[in-house]
């Protein structure tokens, strides 16, 4: 763990990007709202912790398969790099479309359950989520443990997990409360134009970037 620092440059630009991501809302926020305001805050964070465990398989499957693609190929990052900056550059442009007319958040539908049962159906909607998988590829291609070792890939791990934890159990936290949902409605065209711009920002990092490849 000694070359950790030459490592945080990379974890910093993958964290930042998936911190952004992670807040923003989608399908894991609808299920969220539905449980929260239907079943309650402690349901709501089992669920945000089965979607944080679904990023984590995630987050290991795209490392893994990125790992064993420049194993074969090491002009393949170029590639991937290129997709993930196209891919970032599609959620900018999502992101200020929702600015101009932000969209009604509406509650999933989510008939009680129990404890397990609340973990499972975040995990399984992180892991079946196609949108998930590609923007997982987008950070792996910033190459955040490009030539670092199991502890390397273990820590930028454990943090995006606690990242994604952090992200999804706030939602859990806020959602519950009617003045702080209504006060985000208000506000969410700013927030929309935000994520554009930091979209657009960290596609633009990523396509010009040069990852560091160690043999």
């Amino acid at each position: 763990m000694s070359d950790l620092p030459s490592f945080l440059p990379g974890f910093a630009a993958a964290y930042a990007i998936l911190l952004v991501a992670a807040s923003s809302p989608g399908p894991a926020v609808a299920m969220l709202l539905g449980i929260a305001t239907g079943q309650g805050r402690a349901p709501a964070l089992v669920a945000a912790t089965g979607i944080a465990c679904g990023s984590v398989m995630l987050n290991l499957g795209t490392l893994i398969g990125v790992g064993l693609l420049l194993a074969e190929a090491a002009w393949a990052m170029t590639i991937l790099r290129w997709l993930g900056a196209g891919y970032l550059a599609y959620l900018a442009w999502g992101a200020w479309r929702k600015a101009l007319s932000p969209p009604r958040i509406n509650a999933a539908e989510v008939a009680p359950r129990s404890m397990g049962r609340h973990f499972l159906a975040g995990f399984l909607l992180q892991v079946t989520n196609p949108k998930a998988v590609v923007f997982w590829l987008a950070i792996a291609s910033v190459g955040a443990t490009a030539g670092g070792g199991a502890g390397i890939v273990a820590l930028f791990v454990l943090g995006a997990f606690a990242i994604s934890f952090a992200c999804h159990g706030a939602w859990a936290l806020l959602l519950s409360a009617g003045p702080i949902r209504r006060a985000y409605g208000r506000a969410r065209g700013w927030i929309e134009a935000g994520l554009g711009t930091f979209f657009l920002f960290a596609a633009y990092r990523l396509a010009t970037s040069e990852i560091n490849e160690t043999s």
